[in-house]
């Protein structure tokens, strides 16, 4: 049995968004709902009156229509959610105009800005008069080529507001993984950063701007927001003005909030993985909205007097998510830069300063800090954090005992795992549960969890494939320029009939939560046995020495090896005695099946632009097949460390 590493009070369990909301839920519908596994258990029994009643309980504000909430009620794809309604997304983060504070922004270069909900409208208002005046409206698509301040969330505002759909890439991306994005959904109008820092240097972003412009005609006018320059040459770019001169003509006033069917396309997200041009994924304003209100209000416990922080870039859906704790009317804490610069204090800095109570990041964030050698315990406050939030690739066990170790006792480590397909998450933390080593706390309210073997059965006691059984208010409208459904469906679907298959490879705890093993498509079989990728990092990243692994089956001899890469820390070299020890570390903590038959010394390891490692990617370029969107990378040339090695030849 896991180790219970956290026990919220009693006191604390009763302060709760989620206790008041399973109360209200009681009392409105006679249920006797006593703990979060009796409401988990009616919000996937009782789907229309669990979200039915979030819908009020949130405020949501818009036209309900009717009391139908759920049309088509077990169709995956094709369930209708809310089909008489209309909202519109903006109107719903934008519900306060007043001198609270929406955002407080801080930039690599410590430049810091507070925006109150009051400025924030203004800022929304006059944009949105610039769009509209340039004629976008409903249907149109935005694009955002920006970081991660207060003029990206405000863009994004005043495109929807309109109706019309955003969509936005981080600034590190390269010319072509911006056109192999954007170039699909044919934006009108892009708004961009003329450059942004990152690692202690000023980069450019407007000789890339002139590129993506050049290859997407779509594009008819080029919004500059000032970031790290005040005087900006637009030669090569006509169509572009500065933010500034754009709104000029505007002066603030109401916003006129279109309001749209909850279906109506809010975001186009893309898929990270490298096996072809990305995926255009269609997330519905309705949709996105419950769903987030739900994590926020239920999951998260986010109120007003929060400072919600996650470190994000805008090319991943962790961004999405932050900015939708507007509609929970929280302060969102802003960073852009290297959370490295000038050193691993830097958010512990951030979190001290401005009194953060939410902090998000990822599990390699917390890995390589514990790494660094520094103890936030030791040199930093951290008296206003009451949660910590972790995703973009499993947390190990020794990860939680750092967490509390080395970081914060008192504070609700959650675990978090879904992805940009459903632009939230499947399992994560509850504010009324026990936080135990290396486990995830529970299935996400509304979401109907379930692990299955090969067979389409569910299985306990043993790993398998994280799916969904019924439909969820999140699930993708549908991919772009997808007329018949037929990505859409064999990129969820076609493992089991009417079933969300996610891709990852998991298993449930006997106290309803769940481990991570890593993705199923990288799942290695040695000999015919299953082993989940987490399992080998879990033990080697333990080791000092190592900075950062990866590991593939490789197909050798009628079979498949499992052959283990590893970054090492500056000056080190990979000898016979470490090599000795990684498979030590393995053999002793995992199995002998565990152990690789081979370990190779990288300079790199490559990742996604959210963070992740490619381990297929790297299986297809140690194979000698191609990697066909290395613009999803952001590292492509780590991938040369992996080709024709000698090591792998024998």
């Amino acid at each position: 049995m896991a180790e219970v590493l956290w026990q919220p009070s009693a006191e604390r369990i009763a302060a709760t968004n989620f206790e008041h909301f399973r109360t209200e839920a009681s009392a409105k519908f006679g249920l006797s709902l006593k703990d979060f596994w009796d409401v988990h258990q009616w919000s996937v029994d009782a789907r229309e009156q669990f979200w039915g009643f979030l819908w009020d309980y949130a405020g949501v504000i818009g036209e309900r229509g009717s009391e139908r909430v759920l049309d088509n009620v077990d169709a995956m794809p094709g369930a209708d959610w809310f089909p008489d309604a209309k909202l519109n997304f903006a109107e719903n983060l934008l519900r306060r105009a007043d001198d609270k504070l929406a955002f407080i922004f801080q930039g690599e270069d410590q430049v810091r800005r507070e925006i109150t909900y009051a400025e924030l409208n203004t800022m929304v208002s006059r944009l949105a008069q610039a769009l509209k005046a340039a004629g976008i409206g409903p249907g149109d698509r935005v694009g955002g080529y920006l970081p991660n301040m207060p003029e990206t969330i405000a863009a994004m505002l005043a495109s929807v507001s309109l109706g019309a759909t955003w969509s936005s890439c981080s600034p590190d991306f390269g010319v072509q993984g911006v056109v192999d994005r954007f170039g699909q959904i044919a934006p009108k109008v892009l708004v961009t950063a003329e450059g942004y820092f990152y690692n202690g240097k000023a980069l450019d972003c407007l000789d890339k701007g002139r590129g993506i412009v050049e290859a997407i005609p779509s594009i008819r006018d080029v919004v500059v927001v000032p970031y790290t320059r005040t005087s900006v040459d637009f030669g090569g770019l006509p169509q572009a003005r500065m933010w500034d001169d754009y709104v000029s003509a505007f002066a603030p006033e109401p916003i006129e909030f279109v309001r749209m069917p909850f279906g109506h396309p809010l975001y186009i997200m893309y898929s990270s993985g490298t096996t072809g041009v990305p995926k255009c994924i269609v997330h519905g304003a309705g949709g996105t909205l419950m769903k987030h209100l739900s994590e926020h209000l239920l999951h998260c416990d986010v109120k007003p007097s929060d400072r919600l922080f996650y470190f994000t870039t805008c090319g991943w859906m962790m961004w999405n998510w932050l900015v939708s704790g507007l509609a929970a009317e929280a302060t969102l804490l802003l960073y852009d830069g290297s959370p490295f610069y000038p050193g691993p204090e830097a958010m512990f800095d951030f979190a001290d300063a401005e009194q953060m109570t939410i902090f998000g990041t990822s599990a390699k964030f917390v890995d390589a800090v514990k790494k660094s050698g520094l103890r936030p315990c030791d040199s930093h406050n951290l008296g206003s954090v009451r949660a910590m939030l972790s995703t973009g690739s499993p947390l190990v066990p020794e990860s939680f005992d750092f967490v509390y170790e080395g970081i914060k006792e008192d504070i609700h480590l959650a675990s978090i795992s879904g992805g940009t397909d459903i632009i939230g998450c499947f399992v994560g933390g509850t504010p009324t549960l026990p936080v135990r080593r290396g486990e995830i706390q529970a299935p996400i309210l509304g979401m109907r969890v379930d692990v299955f073997g090969d067979d389409g059965e569910s299985v306990r006691g043993d790993k398998g494939e994280l799916v969904c059984t019924s439909p969820f208010p999140s699930m993708p409208v549908g991919f772009w320029n997808d007329d018949d459904g037929q990505k859409y469906h064999n990129a969820y679907f076609a493992k089991y009939a009417n079933v969300w298959c996610h891709g990852d490879y998991v298993e449930l705890s006997e106290h309803g939560g769940m481990v991570i093993h890593g993705r199923s498509d990288a799942v290695l079989n040695p000999g015919g046995v299953r082993i989940g990728t987490a399992e080998i990092y879990r033990q080697v990243e333990q080791l000092m020495e190592v900075e950062e692994a990866l590991v593939i089956g490789q197909r050798w001899d009628g079979d498949v090896r499992v052959v283990l890469f590893v970054r090492l820390r500056a000056g080190l070299e990979l000898s016979a005695e470490l090599e000795a020890s990684i498979r030590q570390q393995i053999r002793a903590n995992a199995t002998s099946r565990h152990v690789p038959a081979c370990i190779v010394q990288v300079q790199d390891i490559p990742r996604t632009k959210s963070g992740k490692i490619v381990e297929l990617a790297v299986r297809n370029v140690v194979h000698g097949e191609p990697v066909k969107n290395k613009e999803a990378l952001a590292n492509p040339e780590a991938l040369a460390y992996f080709a024709q090695r000698i090591e792998l030849q024998s």
